[in-house]
């Protein structure tokens, strides 16, 4: 069966209803405010450069798809290894703007249904990485890896689980049908989350431990420009991804709602290609590279614009 063009790695518009989504908006803008406020009001220097880092990470690996059972793909969330390296408030603003960046630039996900993309993906796995992952303070090496394998895989879940919850509430699927689907790819593409997020975090602790220590701390600046190379490599990569449908649009597929799925009304670098280098590996790769330097470029400005400004009590 050959699906139509549009991406499906997010929720495209179609997929649910006005309501839910402007629900999930308002309920995503109310969690984001308070993330603000916190990263405001306890504002580290040096989470700035280290929050760059982690989403041009996050979103060339996010362009990777890997194999998972039946000719479906997966690819890495990134929510639980954002939640253990920058802690959850800056975890959840780093989640927001490589997935708004995403629909924005890329065209990937919808605009009216970025909220409940934000929502799934960006917050709810965050949340779920810290709730795991703080049970490992103070331990060893070894159950921090695993806490974070299991914090990984369940951050899938949930973000699976939601989705089906607001298609069953925007009348697209029933439940019954879609949380099976979603649960049972989820599963799969669960265990390769964790994998990564846990290579991913070996090698940070191997590499820089003073990084992981209280989510990260003005010694972590050395490590910037090789952060930042390492998120470009993967970027390199992105021609391997495997091309099957990932785990949303196979379901949506087999379960016959995949029609729905609205393009985007605007076209800047859709499909993660850049229009004038044509469908080719090249453009796949320029277009990852602009993507995850905007991503950190993006992200670090943003944090860093949270600093709160000292009071002037001159006259």
């Amino acid at each position: 069966m050959i699906l139509a063009a549009v991406q499906v790695l997010h929720i495209p518009d179609g997929f649910l209803s006005v309501s839910v989504s402007l629900i999930f908006w308002l309920v995503t803008l109310a969690v984001l405010f308070v993330a603000v406020r916190q990263t405001r009001d306890a504002f580290d220097e040096s989470l700035a450069p280290l929050a760059g880092i982690m989403a041009a990470f996050i979103f060339a690996a996010q362009m990777l798809n890997f194999p998972v059972a039946g000719g479906t793909s997966g690819h890495l969330l990134g929510g639980a290894l954002a939640a253990v390296t920058l802690g959850p408030w800056v975890g959840m603003l780093v989640m927001t703007a490589v997935i708004a960046l995403q629909a924005l630039l890329f065209q990937d996900g919808g605009l009216l249904a970025m909220g409940a993309n934000i929502f799934n993906m960006g917050l709810l796995t965050v949340l779920v990485g810290v709730a795991f992952c703080r049970l490992g303070d103070g331990r060893s090496l070894r159950l921090k890896l695993g806490l974070t394998a299991v914090a990984a895989w369940l951050s899938v879940m949930a973000a699976a689980l939601a989705t089906a919850v607001q298609l069953w509430l925007s009348g697209t699927i029933s439940l019954n049908v879609v949380m099976p689907a979603m649960l049972g790819v989820h599963a799969l593409i669960g265990i390769g989350e964790a994998a990564i997020s846990v290579a991913a975090l070996s090698f940070i602790w191997r590499a820089r431990p003073d990084m992981l220590a209280a989510g990260g701390s003005a010694q972590s600046r050395g490590w910037v420009l090789p952060g930042l190379l390492i998120a470009l490599t993967v970027a390199l990569l992105s021609p391997l991804a495997v091309a099957d449908p990932d785990g949303l649009e196979r379901v949506a597929a087999d379960l016959g709602f995949f029609h729905t799925s609205q393009t985007a009304p605007f076209s800047i670098l859709p499909d993660y290609n850049v229009p004038f280098l044509g469908n080719s590996s090249l453009s796949t790769i320029a277009a990852g590279l602009v993507g995850a330097l905007v991503a950190a470029g993006l992200t670090a400005v943003l944090v860093r614009a949270l600093r709160r400004q000292p009071v002037n009590n001159e006259r």
